[in-house]
C-alpha cells in the first residue's frame, strides 16, 4: 500500500514543491493598520535644515542687499553705526540725549516706588527731609551723546531729508515689539529720540546686537576673512514712512532658487484677497523670476514683498535667513523643508521657466482651454497640443481663510509677551514656576502692606 504522500497514488492530489510556488510580492506595511506588527517610523527629532552659515546671515542684512535692490525697495537711508553708539544701545536704562547742542542729559526712569518720573537723570529728593541745601546746587551736565554727537546730528538730518517721519530698523529686525512705548503706538518716528526710545526698548533689536550668529557655523575661509565676518557692520535703517497696507505683504520661501510657496504676513482675514490670488501670485512669480532668482547671494532664503494696489508691481521689503529663527507664518518649517520643487526642463536653465498667464493669473494648461505663453508664440498646433499636456508647477499661495483660528485677531495685541516682565513670562512656561511666582508676589504685597501700616502708625504718633 502506498504511503499517503506517494505521488503514484491517483487518489492523493499532487502538492507543488516549494520551488514551484509563485512568490508573493511584498506589500509595504501600513502604519495606520493596528494589526501590522512593524513599528511606525519615529518622528523627526530635528528639522532638516542645511547648515546656516554666518555668511548667509550677513547676506540677509539690510546693508548687504539694499545697494543691489535699492530701486526695488521703499525709499530708505542706511547709516553706519559707531562703537560708542552701539555701547549706548547695549547699556541698561533708557537715557535720551537733548536735541540742542548743549547736550544736556534727559533720563527716563522711575525713581523707586514713588512713581516720580524723572527728566534729569538725578534722584528726586524733594520728599527727603534730610536733603541739604548744598544738594540744590546744579551738578555738571552729562552729555550722553558725547561720543556720537555727529551720528546724532546725521540721524536728525536724515529724518528731515525723508520728510520728517521715518520707520527705523537695525540690520535684520525692526522694533515692532516696542511700539507700545512710542506715541501713537506705531513705529513712526519724528525725532531722533523717538528712534532711540524704540531701539532701546526692543527685544528684537537686542537679538540683533547679541545673538545674530546664534546656531550658525563658520564659513571655511582664510583667517583674515573670518575675522572680518565676526565683525558685524551694524547700521541703522531709516525708511521713509508711507501708508502700508498690511494685507498686501507676503512672505515668500525660496529653496534652490525656486519659489516654493508664499503666504500672508498679517494674520488676519481679508475677504478681498480671495479674488486676487491668481493676480498676486503671478506678479510675485514674475518679480522673482526676473529680479531675484539669480541675483541674490544664496540659493535658499525667505523674502518679504509688498504688492500695492492696483497690484501691477512688487516691492521687496526684507530678506530673512533660511533658518528656524524665521517665522514660517501660515506654513510649518517641516512642511516647507519636505515640499517638492518645480521640475527643471532638460537643456534649460533655471531662468527659463515657462509660465502661462491668463487674465492676470497663473493657470495650468489643459484645465482652462490654454493660454498665451509669455516667452513668445507656441509654434505649430502639434507643439501647442504637446505643451498643453504638460503640467505647469505653481507655488502655493496660502491665505488666512474665514474659518481659520487666526482669522479674527484684530483685537489681539501683537508681541504682547514683550510687554511683560521677564519673570512673568518665564513663570508662565511651567505650572510650578507660576505657583512659585504667585507665592513670591503675595509675600511682596504682604511686606509692602505691612510697611505702609507701620508708616501710617508712626505718623499718627
Amino acid at each position: 500500500m502506498p504511503s499517503p504522500s506517494d505521488p503514484s497514488d491517483p487518489s492523493v492530489p499532487s502538492v507543488p514543491s516549494v520551488s514551484s510556488v509563485p512568490s508573493v510580492p511584498s506589500v509595504p506595511s501600513d502604519p495606520s493598520d493596528p494589526s501590522d506588527p512593524s513599528p511606525p517610523s519615529p518622528p523627526p527629532t530635528s528639522l532638516p535644515f542645511p547648515p546656516v552659515t554666518r555668511a548667509h546671515i550677513l547676506n540677509c542684512s539690510y546693508h548687504s542687499w539694499h545697494p543691489k535692490y535699492q530701486s526695488l525697495s521703499p525709499k530708505a537711508r542706511v547709516i553706519p553705526l559707531t562703537a560708542p553708539f552701539l555701547a549706548y544701545l547695549r547699556a541698561d536704562g533708557i537715557v535720551l540725549p537733548d536735541d540742542d547742542e548743549i547736550g544736556r542729559q534727559q533720563a527716563l526712569e522711575w525713581e523707586g516706588d514713588s512713581g516720580v518720573f524723572s527728566s534729569t537723570g538725578k534722584p528726586d529728593n524733594r520728599h527727603d527731609d534730610n536733603h541739604s541745601s548744598s544738594d540744590d546746587e546744579e551738578e555738571p551736565e552729562i552729555d550722553i551723546a558725547e561720543g556720537w554727537r555727529d551720528l546724532h546730528n546725521t540721524i536728525k538730518a536724515t529724518i528731515a531729508e525723508l520728510g520728517g517721519v521715518v520707520v527705523p530698523k537695525l540690520n535684520w529686525s525692526a522694533p515692532k515689539d516696542a511700539t507700545w512705548i512710542n506715541a501713537g503706538n506705531s513705529m513712526e518716528c519724528r525725532t531722533a529720540n523717538d528712534v532711540y526710545l524704540l531701539l532701546k526698548s526692543s527685544d528684537f533689536v537686542t537679538h540683533d546686537l547679541e545673538h545674530a550668529f546664534d546656531d550658525t557655523v563658520a564659513t571655511p575661509r582664510p583667517a583674515a576673512e573670518e575675522e572680518d565676518e565676526e565683525e558685524i557692520p551694524y547700521c541703522l535703517v531709516l525708511r521713509k514712512a508711507f501708508q502700508l497696507n498690511p494685507s498686501l505683504e507676503f512672505r515668500c520661501f525660496v529653496r534652490n532658487r525656486r519659489l516654493l510657496c508664499l503666504c500672508q504676513r498679517d494674520m488676519n482675514f481679508y475677504p478681498f484677497l480671495a479674488g486676487l490670488e491668481g493676480r498676486i501670485r503671478a506678479v510675485i512669480q514674475e518679480f522673482f523670476d526676473t529680479r531675484m532668482r539669480d541675483t541674490f547671494e544664496d540659493g535658499n532664503f525667505v523674502m518679504d514683498v509688498y504688492v500695492p494696489a492696483p497690484y501691477g508691481r512688487c516691492w521687496v521689503v526684507d530678506f530673512n535667513p533660511w533658518a528656524a529663527r524665521t517665522d514660517p507664518l501660515l506654513f510649518s518649517w517641516l512642511e516647507i523643508l519636505t515640499m517638492g520643487e518645480p521640475p527643471v526642463e532638460v537643456g534649460k536653465g533655471p531662468e527659463e521657466v515657462v509660465r502661462v498667464a491668463v487674465d492676470g493669473g497663473v493657470r495650468v494648461p489643459g484645465q482652462d482651454g490654454g493660454g498665451a505663453v509669455e516667452d513668445g508664440d507656441s509654434g505649430s498646433e502639434s507643439e501647442t497640443d504637446s505643451e498643453a499636456d504638460e503640467e505647469i508647477w505653481l507655488p502655493e499661495l496660502r491665505l488666512v481663510r474665514k474659518d481659520d483660528p487666526e482669522a479674527y485677531s484684530f483685537s489681539t495685541p501683537q508681541y504682547s509677551a514683550h510687554k511683560l516682565p521677564r519673570d512673568v513670562v518665564e513663570a508662565s512656561q511651567s505650572g510650578e514656576g507660576l505657583r512659585e511666582f504667585a507665592r513670591d508676589w503675595q509675600d511682596i504685597l504682604a511686606k509692602r502692606q505691612k510697611a505702609e501700616e507701620e508708616g501710617a502708625s508712626s505718623e499718627g504718633e
